[in-house]
């Protein structure tokens, strides 16, 4: 079972909760150090190490079919606050986090004060994502250009060459899949998380109804998840809660930090 653990670095000594999801190839700590450095006076934060990642690494090979389902999130989560006694929290996701912490939105939204979604992914998906995840034959082929990159490398050095994917965008694509433990660790994350799909009207009329403030950053630069990935949820915010910031997607969380302090947001 690969699903059974949920490890955390406690960032911060502020009296306030946040829970928060990093991103695909990190780890929770050094995601949410500006958020500690910029806000830990405010904050508690509890920098999650996600399943595959960091010290939540487990031993798996690419034809792992194991899928982490919504309830057995829940089920982590639950046990994590009843531990800690903890009953009112924030919640933070940048990019892949955005998948977690928007399924943390769907079963605890009577516990949540605000949200902080950065570059999130979940909003919408990817037809490549949906390719490489939902279906058996795909999800092999998948593993298989994991297992063999060269080619998927040589491809996307061609589109990136003709003008089709960015310069920036091939240079983290080659960064995130440039050792054999990174491409498992994504086939992984991109085939154990598929189940993580979201209505999002249906999930912004619970973030209503429970009066939880939500602010939506995105990069202007961000050529993984650009401000256009996020629509689906931007136009239903209030514009001052969508703020689109000038950087690509690796700096959005530090930015983001930046502007939460300077804004007095929290």
């Amino acid at each position: 079972m690969h699903y059974n653990k949920l490890p955390f670095t406690q960032l911060g000594h502020g009296p306030h909760t946040l829970l928060a999801f990093h991103g695909a190839g990190q780890h929770g700590a050094s995601c949410y150090q500006p958020f500690a450095d910029k806000m830990g006076h405010h904050y508690t934060i509890y920098a999650f190490d996600l399943y595959f990642h960091g010290a939540n690494l487990s031993a798996t090979d690419f034809h792992n079919e194991e899928v982490l389902s919504k309830a057995m999130w829940g089920q982590e989560i639950k046990k994590f606050l009843k531990s800690l006694q903890i009953d009112r929290f924030d919640v933070a996701g940048f990019s892949l986090g955005g998948r977690f912490a928007l399924a943390t939105i769907e079963q605890f939204s009577t516990q949540i004060d605000a949200v902080i979604l950065m570059a999130p992914d979940g909003v919408t998906e990817h037809p490549i994502y949906t390719l490489a995840s939902r279906f058996k034959p795909t999800r092999q082929l998948f593993g298989w250009l994991m297992k063999n990159p060269n080619s998927l490398l040589r491809f996307a050095y061609l589109l990136k060459s003709v003008g089709i994917i960015h310069d920036s965008l091939y240079r983290f694509v080659n960064q995130l899949l440039n050792t054999p433990e990174k491409r498992l660790q994504i086939y992984n994350a991109w085939v154990g998380f598929r189940a993580f799909h979201f209505d999002i009207p249906q999930l912004y009329k619970l973030i209503l109804q429970e009066d939880i403030t939500l602010f939506l950053f995105t990069g202007k630069f961000d050529k993984l998840l650009p401000p256009r990935a996020v629509q689906p949820l931007s136009e239903l915010l209030p514009p001052q809660h969508f703020i689109i910031l000038p950087c690509g997607h690796t700096q959005i969380v530090e930015k983001t930090a930046a502007y939460i302090l300077a804004k007095n947001l929290y």
